[in-house]
Order: C-alpha cells, then structure tokens, then sequence
C-alpha cells in the first residue's frame, strides 16, 4: 500500500512537473532566429518584437508598453507588458503569462491596470502584486478610466438577435450552420456580423469595478460602438469631471449601413443617462471625441461628405456652452489623427499625413497657427502626451514600432529614441538604402517616389526590380513597416523597389488626392509607369529587362489592370515593361464586385453607382470601363495570383476568376489561396509562406 501511494505520489509530482513545463512551453518569448550574411528575410522579421499598445505613468517617469513574440513552431504569439523609464534604459518585464495582456492604463501612480482574457487586472508596479478588477464572459475589447478615479468605460459585445420570424426556423436545430439574413451588412471586412461592440460604464469602489451596476450605454440600440472594423478605445473620451462620456457611433443597420459613412458625436450625461448628438448636420464620419482640460470645450476627427471614406479628416473643435464649431484646417490641405489638447488648451498636436510621411503638427486654437513639431524619414503612427513631453510610437522603412520623444517645443526634428527591444537583432541587418525622388508625372506635375536598394548593393552590378502598387486606393506610401508588404524584405531578396505615391494617395493634398475616384484606369495607372520607366532610365544598376510588379487590394487591382496594357510598350523588349506579376485580394471584375463586396458607400463613390445604371450615366459607365477583366485578352505575362477566403471586402471569387483567366490564356501562373485569412495574412505559418512563395515567384521570373 505504502508502495502504491508512493508511486501515485510519484506520479503526481511527474505530473506537477510536466504541467509546468508545458505551461512555460506556451509562454512565448523572444526567438532565436539567426541573421545570416546580414540579410533581412521574412523569418528575421518575424523574430522581431511588435510593440502595439504604451502609457506613460501620471507622474510622467514611467513608460509601460505591450510586446508580441512569435512562435512559428506554434504558429501562434504571445503579448506581455514591459516597464521602462520615460527617458530610456532597460525595461522590466511585468507579465509571464500564456494568456495575451493589453490595453493598459494607469489607475495611479503605482497601479496598473490592464486586460487579460475575460478579466481586467490591477497590479501594483512595485511588487507586481495582482488582482482582478472586472470580468465579463464576453470578454474586454479595452477600457479607461474616469479621471476622478470612480468608474470604468469598457468595451464588450452583445449578441446579434434574429428577427422573431426567421428565429423560429431556427427551432430545434441547434446544430445547424445556415444562416438567413434579410438585410445588408450581414458580414463586414473579415466577421460574420454575430455580435456587435458596445460601451458600459460600470462605478469602481474599492479598486473594483461593480460589474451588476453596469450600465450598457447603448441599451436597447442595435448600433454598434466603437465602429467596425478599426475602431477602439479612441471613440470615446470622459469629461475632466467624469459626468459625461463622449463617444463616435454611426447610429444605422442593414442598408442604411452599407450606404453611408455619417457617424456622429454623442454626448452621454452619467448622472441622467440623457445622450444628445453635437455633430448633427456634418454629414461624414465624425470620430475619436477628446475633451479640453478645463472642460468648456470638445475636438473630434471630421469628413465632411458622406459616403466619402478618404475624404479629409479636419480638426473640429466645439464651445460646448455657445455649440459654435471650428475647423482649424480650413486652410491646411491634409488631414488630422491622434488629437490631444496641450496642458493650457491654447493648442491640439496631432499626426498629419504629410508629404510622403506621418508627423507631428500643433495647431494653435485661438490664432490657427499650424506648426511642424516633427521630421524626418519616418512615420509617427501615434502618440501620447504627459505636459510639454510627447511620447511616440515611431516606424520607418528599415525599423518597426519604436518609442521616440519628442517635446512639445520641438521644431521639425527627428526624436529621441528610447525603446531597445529589437536592438540586437537590427544591428546583424544590412538595410538596404532608402532614397525619395520627386519626378515628373505624364502631365508634368511632381510625384514623390521611395527607391530602395537591395541589401548586397554594388554600384558594379545590375539588379532586378519591383514596382509597388498601393492598395487604399487612398492610402499613403510613407515610411511604413508591415509584415506582409516589407520594402526590407524584398531589398534582402536582392531587388530595387520602386514605391510611388501615385495619385489617389493622401499627403499631398486634396485635389491629388482626389483625382483618382471615378478614373481608376487613368492618371494613377499612368504614373506607375512613369515611375517605372524612370527608374529604369535613371538608375543604371537596375536591369530594365527584368522588372516586375505587385501589390495588394487596389494595388492588386493595378495588377489585373497593368497586365492587361503590358504591351506595345517602347523601349522594353517584346514591348513589355513588367516580366512577372503579383495580385493579392486584388479587384478583377467590377460587376462582380459590385455585389460581393460589403461597404456600398465605397464601390458608389469610386465607380460611381450600380452597373445597371450606366447607360444613364457617364461616371459609372466610365468607371465599370476600367475593369480589369476586360483586358485580359491582352494579358501577355507570367502572373501569381493569392487570395483569402475571409475577406469579405473583395472576396476570394475574384482571385480565382482571375487565375482561371491567365490559365485558360495559357499564360504561366501561380494560385495561392489561404481558406483562413482576410484582407491581411496574419497568421505566422501563413504569412512565411506567403513571403516565400512572393520570393519564389519572381526569382522564378526575373533571376533566371
């Protein structure tokens, strides 16, 4: 018997142990990946750390951040907080768990508090001492706290409801996977629409939050807030007394939903739940509310057309007590994000698309003075502020998201960095050199185009290259880093890349911006090949003959749309300019299109309305011209083609009609189809093949 209980005890401890260590098996921590002859390639990139989220202590001394490991093993990451000090140096790290941490956000001096899976924790930062604050089985999305430090805003979703008639079929069948919907919307980007998100305010005693007094601000309304797909905590903001919420909500279902972008302001009395809308009248997005310090006044994110997504996003600021708005853009030609107001309310700092990268301006409120605080060849994608010091999470080309400060003081300078987490790895890689170069467009105006080199760079060799082509199609070609298109990458696989900020691009103005809705085929695919031929003319080490292009979405598109006009082209032989393509989740017919896609106000702006209207209409018989399967006929060249079954934006029929094109063309081809991506390729596993295969291909057609 003693035997048989010492082997069960034995066993028990056996177990014990591997319990533990397959825990700190899911733990996931800083790979191990080497960097070989100081080359950049998609597995060195993925070893690297991603910080997304940071908050500065309320003192101003301490910088808490959230960074993602990889486990390609796994095919899975893990997200821990880190403490450092506001003026750099080594950080701590405060969480070692297998569950992801984020949003975190300072309760006090010494507390933190933060989400982890269906629960928001407090720690004190001293003894990193936890203790849970909230649950909720749905879960968190994120939260803030209320200035006075008595209450909670947190972001959960509540479930869809199917109308009683079509919810009775559903009677008994709890094993069904039918679904029967009656209305638009009914899946939007990269979800099913089974849930939508909304904001509850719950009272906090004792460092708890009082989960059965919570409050669903939006009871009753079958909106969702924040708005998908993109938004978050930035939506809304409490007031400095903690009596009222501001928050963004586009108040629409169904058709209305997918025909516009007007979303609004809602001001929310805590005391009285009495919600009124201050943005009534403004017809385009209206978004991410931030009240002055003294209270007496509100900004906010404002498009002024509806149905317009890409329209200029000015820097409304509201007198709550007269209602009178001001726009302090009115004569500044690009767009706001990221608002914060300065400690005595006289000026608002926020990122500005500008000039081919994303900085810091101020605007002053009383005289509307517009000042540059930063510069340089790089992007400031956000920021946050403690007094006069700015605290930025900073990317560029050749680095991922870094922690740079700035003062508020500053003019146009590049930041001091202050985050070293991906350091040692980063000083193994041999970047290749990023230069910008303005040229001339085919009707004489100046474009702003990036060349980058590759890594192993010899002024004595000659080099294949790429042309980028942008999806958006307004989306800025700034000084990015992403782990699907990466300029670094490709300079490590031995190409130039050729990244024009084609028109339709924002950051260099409204009317460039602008001239690309309603002509697809036209100036922008025009300036592609002007980039393209000017590269080939003007930088002698790149092989003219062996020059090929890719691109994403609309730059998918551009894909489908040059291999239909790579032909008769002068000076290149057998008059083609491009000698492999690469389409991603690109648009290929535009009638299909039209009624597979989700967000309606974008396919009526873009193209100009329903295909069965344009013999009525010029804009739109003009739009569905430039469709790209009406071209293929003239498809001539080798083309890879990949797509991803959940993205609902242009779904995954497009990428197959397109494949089945080039290969009843006979044309040399390739299908990459990921059955559980999005718009993106996101999972780890995926995302390495997805970079191996892009390099196979055109190493297939363009180094041998």
């Amino acid at each position: 018997m003693k035997k048989t209980l010492l082997t069960m005890a034995v066993a028990s401890l056996c177990l014990a142990a591997c319990s533990t260590k397959e825990a700190e098996k899911e733990v996931i921590g800083k790979p191990n990946v080497p960097v070989v002859d100081g080359r950049f390639t998609p597995e060195v990139m993925w070893s690297l750390g991603v910080m997304s989220e940071y908050a500065v202590s309320p003192d101003g001394s301490q910088v808490v951040y959230t960074l993602r490991y990889t486990d390609m093993e796994q095919n899975k990451n893990n997200t821990e907080l880190y403490l450092m000090p506001a003026k750099g140096g080594e950080a701590t790290r405060l969480t070692t768990t297998a569950a992801s941490e984020f949003s975190p956000v300072w309760y006090d001096q010494n507390t933190l508090m933060f989400c982890r899976d269906t629960q928001i924790v407090s720690m004190n930062v001293n003894d990193m001492k936890e203790s849970v604050v909230a649950e909720c089985s749905r879960g968190f999305e994120g939260f803030k706290v209320a200035p006075d430090g008595k209450s909670l805003v947190y972001i959960s979703t509540i479930p869809v409801e199917r109308p009683e008639n079509i919810e009775k079929l559903y009677a008994g069948l709890d094993k069904t996977t039918g679904r029967i919907n009656e209305n638009l919307m009914y899946r939007h980007w990269d979800n099913w629409v089974d849930e939508i998100p909304h904001i509850y305010y719950a009272p906090v005693e004792n460092g708890k939050a009082m989960m059965d007094k919570a409050k669903d601000i939006l009871e009753g309304e079958p909106f969702e807030t924040p708005m998908r797909p993109w938004g978050g905590t930035e939506q809304y903001n409490y007031s400095p007394d903690s009596k009222t919420i501001a928050y963004t909500c586009r108040k629409k279902t169904g058709y209305e939903y997918a025909h516009s972008t007007n979303s609004d302001i809602y001001l929310y009395n805590v005391e009285t739940g009495e919600t009124r809308n201050i943005s009534e009248g403004i017809m385009g997005y209206d978004q991410n509310p931030v009240f002055s310090h003294d209270g007496k006044m509100i900004a906010w994110e404002s498009m002024e057309r509806d149905g317009y997504e890409a329209d200029k996003l000015r820097l409304m600021v509201m007198d709550l007590a007269s209602g009178t708005k001001v726009d302090l853009t009115e004569n500044f030609d690009y767009g706001v994000s990221n608002i914060y107001w300065t400690n005595d309310d006289k000026e608002l700092v926020a990122v500005v698309m500008y000039q081919g990268t994303l900085e810091l301006f101020a605007f002053n409120r009383e005289t509307k003075a517009i000042r540059q605080i930063s510069a340089g060849q790089h992007d400031v994608n956000s920021f946050t502020m403690n007094g006069s010091n700015i605290f930025a999470s900073q990317v560029s080309m050749q680095y991922p998201a870094t922690l740079y400060a700035y003062n508020l003081s500053d003019d146009k300078v590049e930041g001091t960095k202050l985050s070293t987490f991906n350091d040692d790895v980063l000083s193994q890689v041999r970047m290749g050199k990023v230069e910008p170069h303005w040229i001339k467009t085919v009707d004489g105006k100046d474009m702003l185009t990036w060349i980058i080199y590759p890594y192993d760079y010899d002024s004595t060799k000659v080099y294949p290259a790429l042309l980028f082509c942008e999806g958006g199609p307004q989306s800025i070609v700034s000084q990015f880093w992403s782990t699907r298109w990466n300029f670094e990458v490709m300079s490590g696989a031995g190409y130039f890349i050729i990244a024009p900020n084609r028109r339709g691009v924002p950051g260099f103005g409204t009317e460039w911006c602008e001239e690309i809705s309603g002509d697809y085929g036209g100036l922008c695919m025009q300036d592609y090949m002007a980039a393209t031929d000017w590269a080939a003319d003007n930088i002698k080490q790149i092989d003219r003959e062996r020059i090929g292009a890719c691109g994403a979405s609309f730059g998918g598109y551009s894909i489908y749309w040059l291999a239909g006009h790579n032909h008769d082209v002068k000076g290149y032989n057998e008059g083609r300019r491009f000698k492999a393509f690469l389409a991603h989740n690109g648009m290929f017919n535009f009638e299909q299109q039209y009624l597979e896609t989700e967000e309606m106000w974008f396919e009526n702006w873009e193209i100009g309305g329903p295909y069965w209207e344009r013999e009525k209409n010029a804009k739109i018989k003009k739009g569905f011209s430039n469709s790209p399967h009406l071209f293929v006929g003239e498809w001539n060249t080798p083309i890879c083609v990949i797509h991803s079954e959940f993205d609902f934006r242009i779904v995954a029929s497009q990428g197959m009609a397109a494949y089945n094109a080039a290969q009843l063309r006979r044309i040399p081809s390739r299908y990459l189809y990921f059955p559980d991506e999005t718009h993106w390729v996101l999972k780890p596993q995926n995302s390495l093949l997805w970079h191996r295969n892009f390099i196979d291909w055109f190493d297939t057609y363009l180094k041998k």
